[in-house]
């Protein structure tokens, strides 16, 4: 009888490796041999399992693995790097289509021999994501936009790679463990092509290994800019509406259709994100308003602002036209007066036109001030500014 390929001192003093990394103890170190066949021993798959579940001395690993990768992404430009911490809402599986002797394996990778899911299997769910939007209609997502962020692949020289780039993932498991899940079929002949479908089929419960609900993802993206289209300067915001679809409806990993690997962003970074997004967002946009008003002439300057102080006085109108009813001494008076003071500072005939015609508007509604002094001056203003 051949004898399995493990050193006798892994099998009889296996407690040795009760502390390296799950993988190496599901992969290499799996303790569940006799010694001449490779049959399970003990009580079954699942106690095996559950010999492969802390992250033993690999903590330190994972977490300085973490670090680095983080650092690497902040390394990058701010314009080049999306990054978003999410927690997971179930259990995750990934690579249950491995081989091994319990039926299901479990990505791994070498050599930290820790849970992680491939960048590429990230990229693949967040094209679908992409798909689904186009399909429901969002018609910022377009197929060739799909195509410029994730590629086109084709059996030909047209194929091409996309501007986004997906990063490995390596969870936090909560509480620095994995968990043996159980799915349990109950139609095990008839899945094998050995009878039809019955009610008395015996359940054939299969244990496997996940990573638990409440564990901690950190999801990097980089982008080549490019390689981006015309108009997909925002790409963060696209990948935002992308990957929150993807959280909310596809999942990552295996068994997806089950509930399995469903995420949400963490509530607390997700604010702390936001916010600093969108301070970074307003700080650009003032930057850019500020250039934008430099290259304007003097005379462009006052209109533009002039017309700022007359959609003032056109908004406090049509509040109070809403209302129904004037009363003296109403914030739309405060707002005449202030357009009046204003305008007839202004040098360019345009905007002291323009705010004539909104005041001559706005004063048959109102009508003249009660006070003979204010009228005879806002008389004289109205002349002034027409001529």
């Amino acid at each position: 009888m051949n004898v399995a390929a493990v050193p006798k001192y892994v099998v009889k003093a296996a407690a040795g490796f009760r502390n390296c990394p799950p993988g190496h103890r599901f992969n290499l170190y799996f303790e569940i041999w006799q010694e001449g066949n490779w049959l399970i021993t003990r009580n079954g798959k699942a106690d095996a399992l559950r010999d492969c579940l802390a992250l033993g001395d690999a903590t330190v690993v994972l977490r300085a693995l973490r670090a680095r990768q983080k650092a690497l992404a902040e390394a990058l430009p701010e314009e080049q790097r999306w990054i978003i911490d999410a927690v997971s809402t179930s259990p995750f599986a990934t690579g249950l289509g491995l081989e091994h002797p319990v039926d299901n394996g479990f990505a791994f990778l070498s050599p930290y021999g820790l849970p992680y899911l491939a960048g590429s299997g990230v990229k693949g769910v967040l094209r679908q994501a992409a798909n689904e939007l186009r399909d429901d209609g969002d018609t910022g997502i377009t197929q060739p936009l799909i195509d410029a962020l994730f590629g086109q692949e084709l059996q030909s020289a047209d194929a091409w790679r996309g501007a986004l780039t997906c990063w490995d993932v390596f969870p936090q498991p909560s509480g620095d463990s994995l968990v043996v899940e159980i799915m349990t079929p109950h139609f095990s002949d008839y899945y094998q092509n050995k009878d039809t479908p019955h009610d008395a089929g015996k359940p054939n419960p299969i244990p496997f290994l996940a990573v638990p609900a409440r564990s901690q993802f950190r999801f990097v993206v980089t982008c080549d800019p490019a390689r981006l289209p015309a108009g997909a300067h925002d790409w963060k915001g696209i990948l935002d509406r992308i990957i929150e679809h993807a959280f909310a409806w596809l999942g990552f990993g295996a068994k997806t259709a089950v509930g399995y690997g469903t995420l949400a962003e963490d509530p607390a970074i997700a604010e702390e994100r936001r916010r600093v997004e969108g301070q970074k967002r307003q700080q650009a946009a003032a930057a850019a308003e500020a250039t934008r008003r430099a290259q304007l002439s003097p005379a462009d300057q006052e209109l533009e602002a002039a017309r700022g102080s007359i959609a003032v006085l056109r908004r406090a109108f049509e509040s109070a036209k809403a209302k129904g009813r004037y009363q003296a001494g109403s914030p739309i008076d405060q707002e005449r007066l202030k357009l009046f003071q204003r305008a007839i500072e202004w040098h360019g005939p345009i905007a002291r036109r323009e705010a004539a015609a909104l005041l001559r508007e706005v004063i048959q509604w109102t009508g003249w001030p009660g006070n003979r002094e204010r009228k005879q001056q806002f008389q004289t203003w109205l002349t002034e500014l027409e001529s």
